[in-house]
């Protein structure tokens, strides 16, 4: 019987080509193999990400009269709901902070070197959907905090030239954050992004599934003048496994934080209510909410805020163009050292923006 059935599978959906291909996938061995495991990590937190999000779908009502009650719901009536939305908001923060570390690993490995031009680019457009992901569903519980951050981060949207009034006009529904800004964010986070970031994970996959695992030109040049290949460890089992291992401990880390550490609801938004002291937006974007204070009113008569949002927009331009102009050993190392000096700068920034905030 089992036989029958599994002819009756090759016959109709034949694995074989992609059975063989795994069968013989390699992952290279080199001290900073540890690389290879945070793509595996952010799509593992994805994953999670599209579990709890579908669960508190069923509960979940994105107007301004029911969202917040919604929430509360879900947190005090229905069983283990807390969890489930606690295992969501902490699972959104570390897949934003280990899509970050996946990019940076990559910058700092060389990764994107010919022909990986195109991977590196869909990588970098996975990210700003990540923070996409982050930015929409901030809004949606309806709380106090959600809702000033909101304000305050399209606000600055209208900074920008030309476009800024009709950036912030598409992003609310209107002047105003209000209960169409809810709605108009849960429909791109539950629907217009996930189907822009299933399309580009399945090309980001298939791109490196393609190419194959980047090996540190250093290592690759040592191997070449040794004449021997690179040590490799075969992907499965011996990979997956390890990969497997790390999910795990992220999962025990995500119910170790979300049951000692629950996500707290805080109080329902008042759009009549004065803004509360110390709002400020989420710490992945609060290194460029902090830039911005940094900015005198106006720069050779320029308004600072345009500077500042011009030089952060000149910073991810370069960052997306790095296959492109990063080709030599020189401009390899250029790139290295601008993507330590740019992670440092966001460090500092972010630490900056937290102790103005406790001091205040």
């Amino acid at each position: 019987m089992a036989h029958r059935l599994a002819a009756w599978r090759r016959e109709r959906v034949p694995l074989e080509p992609i059975e063989e291909a795994v069968r013989h996938k390699t992952v290279p061995v080199h001290r900073h193999s540890y690389a290879y495991y945070l793509g595996g990590m952010t799509l593992f937190l994805f994953g999670i990400q599209i579990g709890t999000g579908a669960l508190l779908l069923l509960y979940y009502r994105p107007s301004s009269s029911e969202a917040y009650e919604s929430v509360q719901f879900i947190m005090t009536r229905v069983p283990f709901g807390w969890l489930i939305r606690s295992i969501h908001a902490w699972s959104a923060n570390l897949m934003v902070a280990a899509a970050v570390a996946h990019l940076f690993s990559v910058l700092f490995l060389h990764a994107y070197r010919r022909p990986r031009e195109m991977t590196w680019v869909s990588g970098i457009l996975l990210l700003a959907l990540t923070l996409a992901f982050g930015f929409t569903g901030y809004l949606l519980p309806w709380n106090e905090l959600a809702y000033f951050a909101t304000r305050v981060g399209t606000d600055i949207m209208t900074a920008v030239p030309v476009a800024g009034d009709f950036l912030v006009r598409f992003i609310r529904g209107g002047p105003d954050v209000t209960g169409a800004t809810l709605t108009r964010l849960f429909g791109m986070h539950v629907a217009i992004l996930p189907m822009i970031a299933t399309v580009l994970l399945g090309l980001h996959i298939w791109l490196v599934q393609a190419h194959g695992m980047s090996v540190p030109p250093a290592l690759e040049d040592t191997a070449a003048k040794a004449g021997r290949p690179v040590p490799a460890l075969p992907f499965m089992p011996h990979f997956v496994m390890r990969e497997a291992f790390g999910w795990t401990l992220a999962l025990a880390l995500l119910a170790g934080l979300s049951a000692f550490y629950p996500w707290e609801l805080g109080v329902k938004a008042d759009p009549f209510a004065p803004a509360p002291a110390g709002i400020r937006p989420e710490w992945y974007f609060l290194w460029m909410f902090q830039a911005l204070k940094y900015f005198p009113p106006h720069v050779l008569g320029i308004e600072g805020e345009v500077v500042a949002l011009a030089a952060i927009g000149l910073l991810a331009a370069a960052g997306f163009t790095v296959p492109f102009w990063a080709t030599s050993p020189r401009s390899r190392a250029v790139a290295r050292w601008g993507g330590v000096a740019a992670l440092v700068m966001m460090a500092v920034l972010t630490l900056l923006a937290y102790r103005g905030g406790a001091q205040s």
